[in-house]
């Protein structure tokens, strides 16, 4: 009987550490907007390339804000 349970055991332990790694990613409850619509937009959804795109877009806009904060900030 010991035996038994010493290989029950043992097969318990190979069978997890071959498992595969979990993953460290945020729950979707804890992600930023900016988060949620990255991963949108990196999947293949119906839509995602729309969203892609209003990211793109709304980086371009962000730079040129900052742009325009940090020259009027040098007067």
């Amino acid at each position: 009987m010991r035996a038994h349970f010493i290989r029950v055991a043992l097969i318990a332990l190979g069978a997890t550490a071959c498992a595969a790694p979990a993953k460290f990613d945020k729950p979707r409850d804890q992600m930023t907007e900016r988060e949620r619509d990255s991963t949108i937009a990196a999947s293949g959804l119906p839509g995602s390339g729309v969203v892609k795109k209003a990211l793109s877009l709304s980086d371009v806009e962000a730079r040129r804000t900052a742009a325009q904060e940090s020259a009027s900030a040098g007067n």
